[in-house]
C-alpha cells in the first residue's frame, strides 16, 4: 500500500483534535478540502478510520491503530529528510543523545576541533528509549550503555567501564579499596524499578542491579540513609558524587560496554566526523575495546 504522507498528516491533525474545523484551521486549508482528503485516505486503505456526525468525531478501532503507526510514518519521513540534507552538506547542526549519569563534554569538545562550524545540541535520553529516539530523528547520534535494541542502528564501541557499589559512608565495607560479589552476600540490594530490596547472593545477583535504569537520585538517598546498596557504572558514580556515600569497585561483575550509536542508514560526513572524534577521544575512564 502506497501512503500519501500529506493525507497521513491531515489524518493525524483530525485525530488529535477530533474536530474537522479546528484541524483545517491548524493546517491552513479549507474544511471541505480536509474532509475530501480524509475520505480519499480511507478509500486508499479500504477501512473507515473516523466516525463523524454533525456533533462529534471519533476514531474507529482501525483509526486508533493507524494513528499510532501514522505518527511513526511521519517521524520516519522527517528523519529521512533530515539525514538527506545532512548527507548533502545542507545542515551544520547535530543533536547528541546521552544516557543517565553520562558526561560527554570532552568528546563534544574534541568534535569541535574537527568541525568548529557545527552547532551541537545535547539531549538526555531515558533508558530504553535510545533506539527509538535515533530512528525517529529526535537525536542524530547517542552514547549508550549496552545492551540496547540494535535493529537499524550502527554501534561504534568506545570502551567498557567497571561497576562500583554505592555504600553509605558508615558501612562496614566503605573503607575497602575493592570488592567482589561475595563480600556483599546478605546485603540488601536496592532495585531501580521500585521493588522491595533483594538480597545479594554473590556477583550473579548484582548483574540485574548493574543494568538498572535511572534516574538514581532517590535510590542514592536511600543508600545514604542506610536502607541498602546499589551498583552504578563508574562514569555515573563520578557524575553522582554526593555526601554520605562511598563508591567501591566490584571486580567480578561484568563491565558495561559504551557505544556511540547512530542510524545505520546515516552516511553523512557530519556523523562520520563525530564518530572519528569519539573514537579518537574514547570514553573517559573506560577500558579501550580490545583490538581484533
Amino acid at each position: 500500500m502506497d501512503f500519501d504522507l500529506r493525507k497521513v498528516r491531515y489524518f493525524v491533525a483530525v485525530a488529535d483534535l477530533l474536530h474537522f474545523g479546528r484541524a483545517a484551521s491548524a493546517l491552513h486549508i479549507a474544511q471541505p478540502v480536509l474532509s475530501r482528503q480524509i475520505r480519499s485516505l480511507e478509500q486508499d486503505i479500504g477501512l473507515e478510520l473516523l466516525v463523524r456526525d454533525r456533533r462529534s468525531v471519533a476514531l474507529t478501532a482501525a483509526g486508533r491503530q493507524f494513528l499510532d503507526d501514522a505518527r511513526g510514518l511521519l517521524a520516519t519521513a522527517q528523519a529521512a529528510r533530515h539525514r538527506m540534507y545532512r548527507a548533502a552538506g545542507g545542515e551544520s547542526h547535530l543533536t547528541v543523545g546521552f544516557g543517565w549519569g553520562m558526561t560527554v563534554t570532552g568528546i563534544i569538545d574534541a568534535f569541535a576541533v574537527y568541525r568548529p562550524e557545527v552547532t551541537v545540541d545535547v539531549r538526555q535520553l531515558a533508558a530504553g528509549s535510545e533506539a527509538e529516539a535515533l530512528l525517529r530523528g529526535a537525536v542524530d547520534v547517542a552514547f549508550v550503555r549496552m545492551p540496547v535494541a540494535e535493529a537499524g542502528l550502527a554501534l561504534v564501541p568506545l570502551g567498557s567501564e567497571g561497576l562500583v557499589a554505592a555504600l553509605p559512608t558508615g558501612h562496614r565495607l566503605a573503607g575497602a579499596v575493592e570488592l567482589v560479589g561475595a563480600d556483599l552476600d546478605g546485603e540488601p540490594l536496592l532495585r531501580r524499578a521500585g521493588a522491595a530490596p533483594a538480597v545479594v547472593r554473590g556477583a550473579a545477583s548484582l548483574v540485574q542491579a548493574a543494568s538498572g535504569a535511572g534516574p538514581v537520585e532517590e535510590e542514592l538517598e536511600l543508600v545514604a540513609r542506610g536502607h541498602g546498596l546499589t551498583l552504578l557504572p563508574r562514569s555515573a558514580a563520578a557524575f553522582y558524587t554526593r555526601p554520605g556515600i562511598r563508591y567501591v569497585p566490584v571486580l567480578d561483575v561484568p563491565p558495561r560496554e559504551i557505544c556511540l550509536a547512530h542510524p545505520a542508514t546515516d552516511r553523512s560526513q557530519l556523523t562520520r566526523s563525530f564518530v572519528r572524534a569519539a573514537e579518537a577521544t574514547g570514553w573517559p575512564g573506560a577500558r579501550l575495546p580490545a583490538l581484533a
